[in-house]
């Protein structure tokens, strides 16, 4: 492998040489940037004091006095945090600057975002909170943008980018051999268009930086130790490679180093058909010194004026900005308009990521797909508790001012810094440093601080809103009690705890045996949701808003950290199966009876020891077995699902349909990782021995049954505990096998260089091709390539992983981002947590040893096909339900009986609900003109029209299909809607206005944003 690599890295390296200047003129624009992290070797707060302030206020004063420089900025994060300090002059300088086109910002998302891990929502939300502080603060509108740094680059941000006014944008870090054959083509500047887009209405104009790395001394030409003398930086106390090659210059060696240096930049422009250069003239934190600024300009500036006094070298080389370059590139490539004509169109992604230049041999970045699960995992529960908490908002703040309730009013509009806070936590965490898992432990630690702040904020303003809107009486409450929102905590509460970021949730048992619960279903379909909730008494029934008895069932509750099932005593889960409408807010009423139902108390069969009976407080009927004489099954009216008796895990699933039996035995297994190879970023297991079986000691397990659910659970050591689950219900519930699984690696040293896989072994005929999601928007069709090892054919996964035949489809969904393969035919594999006490060589400097003891969640589908005759592959219509009740789960509040006022029975917020394929993505308050910390009248909402699979029979629930147009006739209900405009993506440009919500029509894949004005 490795030898043949490094032929095609030589032949690159001969490509590069062998160009040589290109006629007619060349036209050169060196971009002086810095690449600013929010967090990753220090925390954001500490990059910010020590060097991004002095990065900001630098160029305000350099950019008035050196008349030719030019900067770019990109992270308003850390901008926005400078804006706050700075002084009044400094902001109005800026704006100039802006204006005269000098200073750049480019982007303009809250951060530069990774690619890879996160789901569409957070990518989507920290461009829109980027833009929207542009917007409000400065009435600026980003129209390029620069994503240097990711590790690969997705097809999900351009498609974002384009649908938000950006016109062109810059990328980096692609697979070496991308590298070579762009640069073979010349078709490093190439329109991204999208599989499904056949016309080319997203199509962005996107160019490749033709070298490794975005600093100096890659940037300039293919010779990076040429490059390195063009790098003028020489800090006192400073000993670097560049500060040791750099000479000044001067008019003895201005002709030599000009020449040289062109040298450089025309084999770079030749790269290109256009014969137009973009060089970036900077690297991490550059010119936070002073001195910086007028070494790079001075320097430079003269080498410009002497090459471009010098007509003979037919070039023109001068600071620019991006924007510089697109204009330039166009101008040359047939005008603005034109560009379908003359680029070459690309449809995909880069993904993975490989670099060849630290050790000469290729290395794949697909270890980060999965590093740090546990914050991944804590990430997706800040985007649900954010998004439920927005669309109650915007109800409950405009209903509050239509209804002249100001007590309730001023509390809620106080509220929308908390959901500044919340948004801009979760924004950060998108950072490529971040959501990656690739930063130091302390500074991963503080990102954990933020998510737990934002999930604090989030909760706290979605209880508010729900106080509000489910309160009978609001005016009599708030005039004669003022009990409202009186003080914290209020009437309603989560039936969950979590002491600290780092400790999984736990329930928080009910000691009453007669309360109220509020189940919140956020999105704008109905809905089933299993409800659990815990409780201390067995002699009780639920009822719900319609005072109708609902069905229940009482299982126990383990403490799986004690040991094999330890049941907990006294306490029991409660579950029942609520059937949400959408958008609603509904009532259920746990209320004491005198008898104890039986029928609701689930039955339990151990195997292998654990759960001593005097634990059992002759509640649940138990059965123990040394160990199981036959496989264990369980079914239901859909499927049937067979487990092995040695292991607990699956075996197969029969779908009851057809009859057909099809093999899927499950196992989990580790990656011995190579030492110092597979780390932080990079994945690569140990040559010699790369597996190893991580579940060969006899495992304990437990059989579970009941009305409701039946379920069988396994515990390994105290590594693993697996739960498979079927529900005995009619609906979505019913058609797959759930499955949570709980990883706790032991103390390091121990388990050190493993990287636990999930892996379902099945007969699908599925060849060497899977499917693997991007953002949870799309679906990428992958090939393995068996000569790059299985390094190089792990892909990023957000929300699920299938493989298929001609009759079957096997999906993994997953409630978090994953590296996944599919190696063999036939397999499905899913990362689940990695440990390496070794550095990868990558910059992070440390191993990672930090694990926490993490849940995660799948479903496991298989479904019939009924035909073949996508044109691209798309999700199953179950697949999408499920996949969206996994990510968004429907939220429960405890109503405290002490402290409520009289509440209603339900509240819907939607007169009917969307058709089944469109997704209520978000309704966020806007911030008010100029004043971005107070909310405004209006609000953005987002809807996805997700793509489904026509060779599936369309599993619907209480919705229906309707080619992309809302009902005529839907409504939001509780509120008065003055308004509505079709905007662009972030809202930065409004649209045609329409009449109703019945006006909406969104084309199949497509994402489109509306600005609603209500009152």
């Amino acid at each position: 492998m490795t030898g043949g690599c490094e032929r095609i890295y030589r032949l690159d390296q001969f490509l590069f040489d062998k160009l040589v200047i290109r006629y007619p003129t060349f036209q050169v624009f060196v971009i002086p940037h810095s690449h600013n992290d929010p967090g990753w070797l220090k925390t954001f707060e500490s990059y910010f004091e020590a060097q991004t302030s002095n990065i900001l206020n630098n160029m305000v004063e350099k950019l008035i006095k050196l008349p030719n420089m030019t900067f770019m900025w990109t992270e308003m994060s850390l901008f926005s945090k400078w804006w706050e300090r700075a002084h009044a002059q400094k902001k109005s300088a800026v704006k100039e600057l802006l204006q005269s086109g000098r200073f750049e910002i480019i982007t303009g998302g809250w951060v530069m975002t990774d690619e890879a891990n996160p789901h569409i929502y957070a990518m989507l939300d920290q461009l829109i909170e980027g833009h929207q502080w542009l917007a409000n603060t400065l009435d600026y509108s980003p129209r390029t943008a620069w994503s240097v740094d990711p590790f690969g680059h997705g097809a999900t941000l351009p498609y974002l980018l384009s649908q938000s006014g950006i016109e062109g944008m810059v990328i980096q870090r692609i697979h070496f051999a991308w590298k070579q054959y762009l640069a073979e083509q010349q078709s490093g500047d190439f329109l991204w268009r999208q599989t499904w887009d056949n016309a080319g209405s997203s199509d962005i104009l996107c160019h490749n930086n033709p070298f490794d790395i975005y600093s100096i001394k890659h940037s300039c030409g293919p010779h990076p130790m040429v490059c390195l003398t063009f790098d003028f930086r020489k800090i006192k106390g400073e000993f670097t490679e560049y500060s040791q090659k750099a000479q000044p210059i001067t008019k003895w060696n201005v002709k030599e180093r000009a020449e040289t240096l062109l040298a450089q930049y025309g084999r770079t422009a030749s790269l290109f058909p256009h014969n137009v250069a973009l060089i970036s003239l900077g690297d991490d934190f550059r010119f936070d010194h002073e001195s910086e600024w007028n070494q790079q300009y001075i320097n430079y500036q003269q080498l410009f004026e002497y090459i471009n006094s010098h007509n003979e070298y037919r070039a023109s080389v001068q600071f620019g900005t991006v924007s510089d370059y697109f204009r330039e590139v166009q101008n040359r490539m047939g005008g603005a308009g034109h560009e379908a004509e003359y680029f070459p169109k690309l449809s995909g992604d880069f993904f993975v990521y490989s670099d060849i230049f630290v050790e000469g041999r290729p290395a794949y970045w697909s270890g980060f797909y999965t590093t740090r699960p546990y914050w991944k995992a804590l990430c997706r529960e800040l985007e649900a508790t954010l998004r439920s908490a927005e669309i109650l908002y915007s109800f409950a703040l405009s209903k509050a001012r239509q209804s002249e309730l100001n007590r309730t009013r001023q509390i809620l509009e106080g509220d929308y810094h908390k959901l500044t806070v919340a948004r801009g936590n979760l924004g950060v965490f998108q950072h490529h440093d971040a959501i990656t898992g690739t930063s130091k432990s302390f500074v991963m630690h503080d990102y954990g601080l933020k998510l737990y702040e934002g999930i604090r904020h989030a909760h706290t303003v979605m209880t508010h809103a729900a106080q509000y809107l489910i309160t009978e009486k609001p005016l009599e409450a708030e005039i004669q009690t003022e009990k409202l929102f009186k003080h914290l905590p209020n009437f309603l509460s989560s039936p969950h705890e979590r002491s600290n970021y780092q400790m999984l949730l736990q329930p928080l048992p009910q000691k009453s045996a007669d309360f109220k619960l509020i189940v919140y279903n956020s999105l704008a379909q109905a809905r089933q949701e299993a409800i659990r909730v815990v409780v201390t008494h067995t002699n009780i029934r639920i009822f719900d808003s319609e005072d109708k008895s609902v069905p229940f069932q009482l299982n126990p509750v383990w403490n799986t950290t004690a040991g094999p099932f330890q049941l907990v005593r006294d306490q029991y889960e409660l579950l029942f199966i609520a059937q949400l409408p959408p958008l609603t807010l509904v009532t259920y009423h746990v209320k004491r009876v005198q008898v104890r139902d039986s029928s609701t108390i689930a039955s339990l069969m151990v195997f292998n020891g654990g759960l001593g009976m005097d634990d059992t407080n002759m509640v649940f009927s138990v059965q123990k077995e040394q160990m199981a004489s036959d496989d264990v099954y369980l079914e239901n009216s859909v499927l049937k699902a067979d487990f092995a008796r040695e292991t607990g895990f699956l075996n197969s699933i029969t779908l009851k349909a057809n009859g057909r039996t099809q093999s899927t035995k499950l196992d989990f297994l580790a990656y011995n990782s190579a030492q110092s190879h597979s780390g932080a970023y990079l994945f690569m297991p140990e040559p010699r021995s790369p597996v190893r079986n991580i579940s060969e000691i006899p495992p304990y397990f437990c059989v579970l049954r009941g009305p409701l659910i039946s379920e069988i659970i396994v515990q390994y050591m105290n590594l693993l505990v697996h739960t498979v689950r079927i529900y005995h219900t009619n609906g979505p519930l019913s058609m797959g096998l759930e499955m949570d699984n709980i990883i706790e690696y032991p103390t390091p040293p121990k388990f050190r260089e493993t990287e636990v896989f999930m892996r379902v072994l099945s007969d699908v005929a599925s060849g060497s091709t899977f499917f693997t999601d991007l953002n949870g928007f799309q679906m990428m069709k992958r090939s393995i390539i068996p000569k790059i090892e299985i390094e190089g054919n792990y892909y990023p996964a957000t929300t699920q992983i299938y493989i298929q035949d001609d009759n079957t489809r096997l999906s993994l969904l997953l409630s978090r981002a994953h590296g996944v393969t599919s190696w063999q035919k036939g397999w499905l594999e899913a990362m689940l947590d990695r440990r390496s006490l070794y550095d990868d060589s990558r910059g992070m400097g440390e191993g990672v040893i930090d694990n926490k003891r993490t849940r995660g969640r799948f479903w496991l589908l298989l479904e019939e096909r009924a035909g073949k005759s996508e044109s691209f592959s798309r999700p199953t219509l179950l697949a999408n339900t499920l996949s969206n009740s996994l990510i968004y789960p429907a939220h429960t509040l405890v109503v405290d009986p002490g402290n409520s006022p009289v509440l209603r029975n339900k509240v819907s917020l939607l007169n009917r609900p969307f058709p089944c394929d469109m997704h209520l993505v978000n309704l966020r308050v806007l911030p008010v003109k100029a004043y971005f910390e107070f909310p405004s009248f209006s609000s953005l909402l987002i809807v996805q029209r997700q793509g489904y699979s026509c060779d599936f029979s369309a599993q619907m629930y209480n919705c229906s299909l309707t080619n992309g147009v809302i009902r005529p006739g839907t409504r939001f209900k509780e509120v008065q809607m003055s308004a509505i405009f079709r905007t662009s993506l972030t809202a930065l440009e409004l649209g045609d206005k329409l009449d109703s919500l019945s006006d909406i029509n969104i084309q199949p894949m497509e994402i489109n944003s509306y600005n609603i004005t209500f009152g």
